[in-house]
């Protein structure tokens, strides 16, 4: 891939799209320019490249223009037959080779191609960038054979298409497929829609007649807006975004070898094999809808209940829905998961043409009808002048709403009746009765009611501290993530961010689940709120083999429902009780620890034996590491789900069975959702749910020390039993319908096997063969790695066993041949490594105390900025050896600034120069005391730097005085914004993310919301704040654009900034944010501080500063987009290495938070969230912000220090100043460090520009060499 060019799975776009027709259905050319003329009307919904003209692409669908055809083809001295076709074809320029290859592909299905056209055009219209990439615009008119009807020339044309494609593809042709139609012809470009009829003549033509179109204007975040992908496509045109593409595109490969129908006869054959592959990787994800709509259409349904099929409405908790519509939406859930993310689609087939809306109703759309039947349906009302009195209706849809004009009837056609009448096409509520099955039946009665099911009962087969420790559980992990979820059903929280090394990087063995990000929607689709949008979100699954979406019987309904995908031990055992009817295989997933090579070939034949087991009928797999013992290491389940999902995909039989892990290792939200991300249809944490019970246990004997810990499991402590495994349970779920709400999602089939995640430290070729498709930024272990932290675990937790059978038998020095039960002589020990809080011989954290103590010494040296700096100085040099004392903790870490010609420091700019581009990252007034908060933004004023007020608002009083926040930002909470609040500032920061909980609003418990707290914020004493996880006036880019505009005419002196979390294709994101004039672009890092924030959020959400700003300067420069903007970056930074190395990967500012507290007087105690700070920085409590030192000077002090050392490194390399090395990548280099051992260990790529990076995976203990020591 080319710098500057991304993959379908980094595409964004918004836009304006919509759809005119006249329901007498007689073309016309005022038909046609109305349509010119409203797609015109939203060019401000579109966007413009850097040269000022080229657009992100605008275009039209209409009917094909007869009149004009038959025109040209008399000049042509040809009579135009009654029924023909015409292609629109984008060929390369001067390509002769293209004609050839559409002529000859034509032929190959019995097609005449009865004449070549050359699209009139008019260069003129276009921009300089769409004049150079333009390709040549040629068209085909091709005769229906006498013997095929009208849909069946239309599959016909699809099906040489197919062969186009295919061809061009193989003889590296540029050929792209506008349109191929006997009914419909698409005219689209690079250019905005004002531009559209001044470049293709026809469209001015008053022949070119139709009695129906479709509109579109792009907004593309895309790297390179390109004409292939403007709309409108084939059959639809898109406003939104599909945040499941991913697994869209993996189900309906899975569904390929199952796609049969009498349509598609072929010989006799009725497999749609030449129609393989559905969905065109190289599109943009409308593109791919349009694939997935194209396919279900020209297979026999109507375009309209195809599109009721990929956008469902959200039928689940709508209580009063008609029950035939929602037997319909449950029904076709066995056929298709939703297309999900905020979408307005306008549709047509050339007989039917419609809109709908996604079922959150996250786009806009409107429509009216006139007194002659004119309908006009677009993303805004009033696109269209007409005269108020012609106009008898109005109205627009809401979520999952539909209006479809059928013209073939000369008819409108509202929302309940398109419903209604395809919902009563087939008896859907009768097939669903007779063969879906409901989990929640079995439990409650076809298997005895719940007290009779089996009680989950403790694990006998080895103690249950063993099974923690070979499963890599730690103590920490028991007390902070599952006594919370256990206990109190609740979500655990932390704060003060992730300071922790990533887990390649790391001395401890870490889960694979560790390597995995979560994604996150931000600007270009918003993230759902869980809590106040419950109503369209959804966590049922469905289990079982899966049926041919071409075809509709009762036998596609024979499917098992579950409410959700965590299931308890009781609940998987009811579907093993259901083998009869749906049969399943339990299959080992554990491995031999013979050697590190013996994860591989266990993988092998665990994918191996899934296929064999569904080809034996199973419609179940079961994938279990049950069987774990001191001879039997486990696979990590997360590779055991992805490698047997991947395997089966590739064989082709993945849609025959589902997936259900009985999983040992997993035992969080993060954990929980990727196994589902990954393919897991369901999951029974089983060593979870009984490390919870043991908890339970523990509180039981403390409250009663007359129960005996044994007997918890008895009587009535059964029920409590039972209550401990529905709190885990229902903590997860919440858990997981966060997560997915952060992407957008709202439901969990949806979610399923979409794979939203992105991975730090696996090596590419693990990435390709088990977890393909996944963004990968640096690569890192391998497998042989990933079994050394799987056997170093397994060994620790056996080790006793494993040295008594070496003992025994010299020639068995592993155990491996003992195959019974064997005894453990001492239980193992949990580890506490320090993931979360700094443990003293545990997990490196970069604030650790030395670092903290050493800052503290430096800042508070008396006399630090008057007198005394230069001793200051020397001990703030202490601080910054002590953040290097652990060289391998970051990314930048393995970056070295490469040395110049050293230039007298005096020549380089002064410190109050660089200190303007230092700011304060946004901490609010609420997260911090009022003391803590006035103090730093004292100091950065003092300064001449910039202060920020986070997103809790400011007392009017500091307004005007040296407390004023500088940069008032702007939040989704909208607290204490008001005009005199945004007036009192110089920057105006938009928060679209946060780099501790990308996806998530702010959060301020109630404790900390005292009275003057609630006053500012508009909001009552005592009450928990939750910003919405989206602005809920930006569902879009054009939504953000709308708000810098507003922002900047209600403040015209301030800049305005846009805070974005690095992650995989922030670049894009940042493109058009560029495009929508910001003049600062904030990428925040992943380990960001925080007041309060879920423990999943901040260790398993976002990626690193260096990836994110490294993306966003190459996307900017190749898109011409880089002198639009400033480019701020915080998220860790600490000393100047860390402000030259992002100032050479592209950034102009720089935001400090966690350091700057720290300065100030923080001691890490990480407590913020409990409102019991033992330093009064993040408490309201009135005896403890007595606490607070309140010296700004110390705040002062950090900063100068820090910009003196800047310029000491801008000297050392030759600069005169910052601005001399911005996006100066060249000047930085690898560091390489030898392994301390002989392994041959995975290599990563990130690349930037020229630089390419290298991680160095950390020695851990080994577990083979530790067993030798033992005999």
């Amino acid at each position: 891939m080319k710098p500057g060019q991304l993959s379908y799975l980094q595409e964004r776009a918004a836009c304006g799209t919509g759809f005119i027709t006249h329901l007498s259905a007689r073309p016309s050319h005022t038909l046609v320019r109305d349509a010119l003329s409203t797609v015109a009307r939203l060019a401000h919904r579109g966007a413009v490249s850097a040269d000022g003209r080229t657009g992100d692409g605008s275009g039209i669908l209409t009917q094909i223009p007869r009149q004009l055809f038959a025109r040209e083809l008399a000049q042509r001295g040809i009579i135009a037959p009654e029924h023909f076709a015409v292609g629109m074809f984008f060929v390369g320029r001067d390509d002769a080779h293209a004609r050839a290859i559409i002529a000859e592909s034509l032929a190959a299905r019995d097609l005449h191609l009865l004449a070549w056209r050359d699209a009139p055009i008019d260069l003129d219209a276009l921009g300089d960038h769409a004049r150079k990439t333009r390709p040549d615009i040629v068209q085909a008119i091709i005769a229906r054979p006498a013997q095929l009807d009208d849909i069946a020339f239309e599959r016909a044309l699809l099906l040489a298409r197919k062969v186009i494609e295919r061809r061009a593809r193989e003889e590296e042709s540029r050929i792209y497929v506008a349109s191929l139609s006997a009914r419909t012809v698409v005219y689209k470009g690079l250019f905005v829609a004002p531009q559209l009829p001044r470049f293709y003549r026809d469209l001015d033509d008053p022949d070119f007649e139709s009695a129906l179109a479709l509109f579109h204007q792009r907004y593309s975040t895309n790297t390179f807006p390109t004409w292939e992908r403007a709309q409108p496509f084939r059959m639809l045109c898109h406003n939104g975004e599909i945040n499941t593409l991913q697994g869209n595109i993996a189900w309906m490969r899975a569904r390929e070898p199952f796609l049969i129908s009498d349509v598609w006869n072929n010989g006799g054959a009725r497999h749609a094999a030449p129609l393989h592959p559905i969905i065109d990787l190289t599109g943009s994800d409308s593109a791919m809808l349009d694939n997935a709509l194209e396919l279900l259409t020209l297979s026999g349904r109507d375009i309209a209940h195809a599109t009721m099929m990929v956008m469902p409405e959200a039928w689940e908790k709508i209580a009063d829905m008609p029950a035939n519509v929602k037997s319909f939406y449950r029904y076709h859930a066995t056929l298709m998961e939703p297309w999900d993310g905020p979408a307005a689609v306008a549709f047509s087939d050339g007989r039917f043409v419609g809109m709908t809306l996604d079922r959150n109703g996250l786009r806009p759309a409107r429509y009216l009808v006139t007194d002659d039947g004119l309908v006009v349906a677009s993303s805004e009302a009033g696109a269209l002048e007409i005269d108020p009195a012609r106009v008898i209706e109005k109205g627009k849809l809401g979520p999952g709403q539909m209006i479809v004009a059928d013209l073939s009837r000369n008819e409108l056609w509202r929302n309940d009746r398109v419903k209604n009448f395809y919902a009563s096409r087939a008896p859907y509520r009768a097939w669903l009765e007779a063969e879906m099955r409901f989990l929640n039946e079995w439990e409650s009665g076809r298997v005895g009611e719940w007290k009779n099911v089996s009680p989950p009962l403790p694990l006998t087969l080895s103690p249950l501290r063993t099974l923690q420790a070979a499963f890599g559980y730690t103590d920490e992990e028991l007390t902070v993530i599952l006594k919370p979820m256990a206990l109190d059903s609740a979500e655990p929280i932390g704060s003060m961010g992730d300071d922790t090394p990533h887990a390649v990087q790391s001395q401890f063995e870490r889960p694979l689940y560790h390597f995995f990000k979560q994604r996150f929607a931000q600007v270009t689709n918003p993230p759902i709120d869980p809590l106040r949008e419950e109503l369209v979100m959804s966590l049922r699954v469905l289990i079982g083999a899966r049926g041919n979406i071409l075809d509709e019987s009762p036998a596609h309904a024979h499917l098992i429902e579950l409410a959700s995908p965590m299931l308890t031990d009781a609940q998987l055992d009811a579907i093993r009780a259901m083998r009869d009817e749906f049969p399943h295989a339990l299959i080992d997933a554990t491995f031999a620890r013979d050697d590190l090579d013996s994860l591989e070939r266990a993988v092998e034949c665990l994918c191996a034996e899934a296929e064999r087991a569904i080809d034996r009928g199973s419609a179940i797999l079961i994938l279990s590491d049950r069987a774990i013992r001191a001879t039997r290491a486990p696979i990590p389940m997360l590779l055991a789900v992805s490698a047997v999902h991947h395997h089966l995909l590739r064989a082709g039989k993945r849609w025959r069975a589902s997936i259900i892990a009985e999983v040992g290792d997993a035992r969080d939200v993060h954990q929980f959702a990727a196994l589902i991300g990954f393919g897991a249809d369901a999951l029974n944490p089983y060593l979870a749910l009984a490390s919870a019970r043991e908890l339970l246990s523990l509180r039981a004997e403390r409250s009663n020390p007359q129960s005996q810990g044994g007997d918890c499991f008895a009587g009535k402590d059964r029920l409590l039993a039972m209550t401990t495994d529905e709190n885990f349970v229902h903590a997860a779920e919440k858990g997981i319908l966060k997560i997915m709400s952060k992407m957008g999602i709202a439901t969990l089939d949806a979610y399923h096997g979409a794979q939203i995640f992105e991975s730090i430290g696996i090596d590419a070729a693990v990435i390709e063969r088990y977890f393909a498709g996944t963004p990968a930024h640096i690569g890192g272990s391998g497998l042989r790695e990933i079994a050394q932290d799987v056997l170093a675990n397994h060994a620790r937790a056996f080790l006793n066993v494993i040295a008594s059978e070496a003992k025994q038998s010299p020639r068995d020095k592993l155990g491996i041949a003992s195959q019974r039960p064997l005894a453990m002589t001492a239980e193992p020990h949990l580890r506490n490594y320090g993931f979360f809080k700094f443990k003293k011989e545990g997990e490196h954290h970069a604030y650790n105390p030395r670092v903290v103590q050493t800052l503290h010494a430096a800042v508070r040296t008396p006399g630090a900025l008057n007198g005394n700096f230069r001793a200051a100085y020397e001990t703030y040099r202490e601080f910054v050896a002590a953040t290097r004392e652990f060289p391998e903790g970051e990314i930048s870490d393995y970056l070295a600034i490469a040395r110049g010609d050293p230039i007298p420091i005096a020549h380089v700019e002064p410190a109050s120069e660089i200190l303007k581009r230092f700011s304060a990252a946004a901490m609010s007034h609420g997260s911090l005391s009022i003391e803590a908060h006035r103090a730093v933004t004292e100091a950065l004023n003092r300064l001449g730097a910039l202060s920020n007020s986070g997103e809790g608002g400011e007392h009017p009083s500091r307004y005007g005085t040296i407390a004023n926040s500088r940069i008032k930002q702007v939040a989704s909470g909208r607290f204490g914004v008001t005009p005199a609040y945004l007036m009192s500032a110089d920057e105006l920061q938009i928060k679209m993310a946060q780099g501790s909980k990308p996806g998530e609003g702010g959060q301020l418990p109630g404790h900390k919301v005292t009275a003057e707290i609630a006053a500012i914020r508009h909001s009552q004493p005592g009450n928990t704040l939750i910003s919405p996880p989206p602005h809920h006036d930006i569902y879009s880019i054009e939504d953000l654009a709308q708000l810098i505009y507003d922002l900047k005419r209600i403040n015209p002196r301030t800049r305005v900034s846009v805070k974005l979390v690095a992650g995989a294709g922030v670049g894009t994101i940042a493109a058009g944010v560029a495009k929508a004039f910001a003049d600062v672009i904030q990428i925040s890092g992943h380990s960001g501080g925080t007041g309060a924030s879920p423990l999943s959020s901040i260790k398993h959400v976002g990626a690193p500063w260096e990836l994110g700003l490294a993306e966003t300067q190459q996307i900017l420069v190749a898109n011409d987009l880089r002198a639009r903007v400033k480019i701020r970056v915080d998220g860790g930074l600490k000393t100047a290495r860390h402000v030259i190395i992002a100032a050479m990967l592209g950034a102009d500012e720089f935001s400090f938070g966690t350091a700057a507290l720290i300065a100030s007087g923080c001691v890490m105690a990480r407590a913020c969230h409990l409102n019991t700070c033992p330093v009064g920085i993040a408490t309201q409590k009135e005896e403890l912000r007595k606490k607070f030192p309140n010296h700004p000077e110390w705040v002062m002090a950090y900063f100068t220090f820090l910009a003196h050392e800047t310029r000491e490194f801008l000297a050392s390399l030759g600069a005169r100043s910052l601005d001399e090395i911005v996006g100066r990548v060249e000047l930085l280099r690898v560091v390489t460090r030898e392994m301390p051992v002989a392994m041959e260990v995975g290599g990563l790529k990130l690349e930037v520009g020229n630089l390419k990076l290298f991680l160095v995976r950390k020695q851990k203990w080994n577990f083979l060499s530790t067993t030798h020591q033992l005999i």
